[in-house]
């Protein structure tokens, strides 16, 4: 992989911009835009109706890539102390214990996911209360019709990956009617204005010295990253990170969460992608790496604002018990007080780092053949 790496591409936006010929780069951007332009498409479309059956016994969010990721980030915002549970589905079934006490919130950008609409399907044989987010005129918005279901159009940023906002929110304004979110319309205009400000500090003419995004992106070049979060925030954005690099890099990248990770993903660290030849001595600069691997691990953790004391302390000693035997380690911190913030923070910075990567490397962000070989090939 390494061999195609170019830093140069990075240098300065006509560089980047023309080894992104899809355009990811103007998407990632529109994150801001999509936030306010999701808040009106809800208010327009209902959201406030939600509270007239009153607060649902759990809330399902079905929805594949990254539709699905919006569930994560409910749940997130919602908090674990939030008085129903939010679980989200990736896949065709409907667990046994969802009835007509729940809301399923059906969530495709295209609005022709096939096991979303599986999903959404079975939610209205059983009698569910159905939200459904995404395409208009498309598949879902026709069930969620026919099954007197709310539905929230949604408009593509260009594919359903860099679409992440338009579909969140809708569904944080529902918990918000349900009374499980506490989202001030203050709130969602301070989290479209960090948007702008993350998009500003990694816009593509920002050099990489500058730019955390790029520099985060070509540190990483070569490494197999471990991605930690350190809180249900963080660990969303974590996951989000790792399916982006898959996406937009065609990148491997292996999820954890603290403290999970520090009882199974920890040992890699003693393991043949470790680069200290001796943990002993990982610093010594004139030992020989001719036998050292030329690709390594490399941890990133995505740190939160709100850490358990015990998470805090732990991610401080895994981060060096890494660099102590040679593992590399990244850190990308939360901004902001409000859990949609933090998480909207994490995840607009891990974004710009994936479409980066890719850029640096000389992949194109926007297309994924292998997903469409895959769909053609169960067609």
């Amino acid at each position: 992989m390494s061999t195609s790496l170019d830093p140069s591409r990075l240098e300065d936006a006509e560089a980047a911009e023309a080894a992104d010929p899809g355009g990811m780069l103007r998407q990632v951007a529109s994150s801001a835009a999509q936030v306010r332009e999701a808040r009106r498409a809800a208010a327009e479309a209902g959201i406030a109706g939600l509270a007239e059956d009153g607060r649902p016994r759990a809330i399902v969010i079905a929805g594949m890539g990254g539709s699905g990721i919006s569930g994560d980030a409910l749940a997130a915002v919602c908090g674990e102390g939030c008085a129903v549970p939010i679980s989200t589905v990736r896949g065709y079934r409907l667990p046994g214990w969802v009835g007509a006490a729940d809301l399923v919130i059906a969530v495709s950008c295209s609005g022709t996911t096939e096991e979303t609409l599986e999903v959404a399907a079975e939610a209205a044989r059983r009698g569910c209360r159905l939200l459904a987010v995404g395409g208009a005129g498309s598949p879902l918005a026709d069930l969620a019709g026919r099954s007197r279901g709310l539905f929230v159009p949604v408009r593509s940023a260009g594919q359903p990956r860099s679409t992440l906002w338009g579909l969140t929110i809708p569904l944080i304004l529902a918990a918000r009617e349900l009374r499980l979110a506490d989202v001030s319309d203050a709130v969602l205009e301070s989290t479209a204005a960090l948007l702008e400000d993350v998009a500003h500090r990694c816009r593509p003419s920002s050099e990489p010295f500058v730019n955390p995004a790029k520099r985060i992106a070509l540190d990483l070049a070569g490494d197999v990253p471990l991605v930690w979060g350190s809180s249900a925030v963080a660990s969303a954005a974590a996951y989000r990170l790792c399916c982006q690099l898959n996406e937009n890099a065609k990148y491997p990248a292996v999820f954890g969460e603290v403290p999970e990770a520090d009882h199974n993903q920890v040992m890699a660290f003693d393991g043949s992608f470790a680069r200290a030849a001796s943990p002993a001595d990982p610093d010594d600069f004139f030992r020989d790496r001719a036998e050292e691997p030329e690709h390594g691990l490399h941890l990133v953790m995505m740190r939160d604002v709100e850490e358990h004391p015990q998470v805090r302390k732990r991610c401080g000693a895994s981060a060096a018990a890494a660099r102590d035997r040679g593992v590399a380690v990244s850190e990308i911190r939360a901004e902001g007080d409000h859990p949609l913030e933090r998480i909207a923070s994490l995840i607009a910075l891990a974004d710009y780092v994936t479409v980066y990567l890719a850029i640096a490397l000389g992949v194109d962000p926007t297309p994924v053949p292998a997903i469409e070989e895959l769909k053609a090939r169960i067609a």
